[in-house]
């Protein structure tokens, strides 16, 4: 097996810090406005409440994701947490169109074989056969590895 890493993806620093400040100060606001300022409702607090603990635990989430970096070898795409998220000889098509429902700064691919749902926040989702890479990456290292990916799938197929 060729273990050479061909492309990296990895979170930029400044987005990882926006992103994850972001959700988490949202979390924060929502769980003060439901103590300091209670709706008359009950329900309503709970809503609040609810929706504030479920940001921060998504900020949570979206730091350790994005802590990890994406490698493009020539048989697999993977995480350096070990997930392997597909293998190259799965990929049946990739856009990275504007148009097309990816995330930012990042491309879509449709595999043969349907994968296990999983969400990384910020980094990369699986969904069914549709993979979406990128969110708080950077876009040329999502474009590089993009291009790289076509090429192999190109060679495989010729």
């Amino acid at each position: 097996m060729d273990d050479e890493v061909l492309a990296r993806i990895s979170a930029s620093p400044a987005r990882r810090v926006l992103g994850v400040v972001s959700m988490g100060g949202l979390g924060l606001i929502l769980v003060y406005v439901a103590m300091a300022r209670p709706p008359e409702h009950f329900g309503w607090q709970m809503v609040l409440i609810v929706f504030g603990a479920a940001s921060l635990y998504l900020a949570n989430r979206m730091r350790l994701a994005t802590a990890a970096v994406l490698e493009l070898t020539r048989e697999e795409l993977r995480s350096t947490d070990g997930t392997v998220i597909a293998r190259v000889e799965e990929i049946e098509h990739l856009d990275r169109g504007f148009f097309a429902f990816k995330p930012s700064n990042g491309f879509l691919m449709r595999l043969s074989v349907r994968k296990k749902a999983r969400w990384e926040p910020g980094l990369w989702w699986c969904l069914g056969r549709r993979v979406g890479i990128g969110g708080v990456t950077p876009g040329s290292q999502s474009k590089a590895m993009a291009e790289i990916l076509a090429a192999l799938m190109h060679q495989r197929q010729g």
